[in-house]
């Protein structure tokens, strides 16, 4: 399974309120929910949060997350007419389109979490950009994420699932992807995500841990609550 992070932001001109909006409510549900190959489907939307990691921070104020279910049926769902005639077209619509981020990962589930039982859970999610550290291989980075720093930050406090989810080879065919992997941790509320990431454990322990594997200039975080658009129970 494919899961594709696209970060997004918004055209010049429009507020964050109403990309956000366009983006759940007309976009979402009236184009790209409609390409019969997503099989689950959600948006992130950015909310407010001090502890978000970039400098300069990054621009997007939302993430859709899309689940594929290979290769073939990713190329496929590229020439459908409800992508081309309908997502792709009503991008410009809303979206600085030069902007975007698009990230085709294999995730690996750390913490498992059970699916939302609705379309608009309570908690919040911090999603984290993260490119390896100058000379560190991409297999060792691979390895040492899974192995050595993933383990340390499934132990902060208030943690209620954890993913990380490594970029595809195919961005490596013509030299480096601009991230080798996402990282995802669920809190009940920005409270708790607040905490966990001021806590003497993010400190004494996370933060050496991943400097150990990345480079500091590109590692970037977005804090946000869910929306599903397909899904989150059943899979198409």
């Amino acid at each position: 399974m494919i899961h594709q992070f696209i970060l997004a932001a918004p055209k010049p001109g429009m507020t964050t309120q109403e990309f956000q909006d366009y983006w759940v409510n007309v976009h979402a549900v009236k184009f790209a929910a409609k390409i019969p190959q997503i099989r689950r489907y959600l948006i992130d939307s950015r909310i407010p949060f001090a502890g978000d990691r970039g400098r300069p921070s990054l621009p997007h104020q939302g993430i859709a997350e899309i689940w594929l279910a290979n290769d073939e049926e990713q190329l496929a769902s590229l020439q459908t007419e409800e992508f081309l005639h309908g997502a792709r077209l009503d991008e410009p619509n809303w979206a600085a389109f030069w902007a975007t981020i698009v990230i085709d990962t294999d995730a690996h589930e750390i913490v498992p979490g059970t699916r939302p039982a609705v379309a608009e859970p309570s908690w919040v999610k911090v999603t984290t950009l993260i490119k390896r550290r100058p000379g560190l291989t991409l297999a060792d980075y691979r390895r040492r994420t899974l192995e050595e720093y993933a383990p340390v930050v499934s132990g902060l406090p208030g943690l209620r699932r954890h993913l990380h989810a490594h970029t595809r080879d195919g961005y490596y065919t013509f030299g480096e992807a601009s991230f080798d992997s996402v990282e995802q941790i669920w809190f009940d509320d920005v409270a708790a995500a607040g905490e966990a990431l001021a806590s003497p454990y993010f400190a004494e322990r996370v933060a050496p841990a991943l400097d150990a594997v990345a480079d500091p200039a590109y590692v970037f975080s977005l804090t946000a609550r869910e929306k599903w658009i397909i899904g989150p129970q059943e899979e198409r």
